[in-house]
């Protein structure tokens, strides 16, 4: 599976090992808007917010002006995560990919 990362789909996934890095987290996340610009986050777990690397790193891409979704990568993500259905309400033709820390994925989901 990893022959199906595009050149745009390794630096997501570049992206979403930095973050979860520079955070200590168990997960990260990077999306790519329609217009090709990167947005990437780390889990955030305090004792009142709990948001998943996905969730992060959409809501950071939606509060700067993102009005839709080409991809995502999220490195150690689950098929459960609370963020792909955001993802795919906003962008139902997108496609994300989950992979192991390492960065090879191990499930796309969405279209495209």
């Amino acid at each position: 599976m990893t022959d199906d990362l595009s050149d745009e789909d390794r630096k997501l996934v570049v992206l979403a090992r930095g973050a979860l890095a520079r955070a200590e987290a168990a997960s990260g996340a990077a999306v790519r808007d329609d217009d090709g610009r990167t947005y990437a986050g780390a889990d955030v777990v305090t004792a009142t917010l709990t948001l998943s690397a996905l969730q992060v790193a959409i809501a950071t891409a939606l509060s700067s002006g993102a009005r839709g979704f080409e991809a995502a990568v999220v490195v150690n993500g689950r098929a459960d995560d609370p963020g792909l259905p955001t993802f795919a309400d906003v962008s139902p033709d997108a496609y994300v990919y989950l992979t192991d820390t390492a960065g090879t994925p191990t499930s796309r989901v969405g279209q495209a």
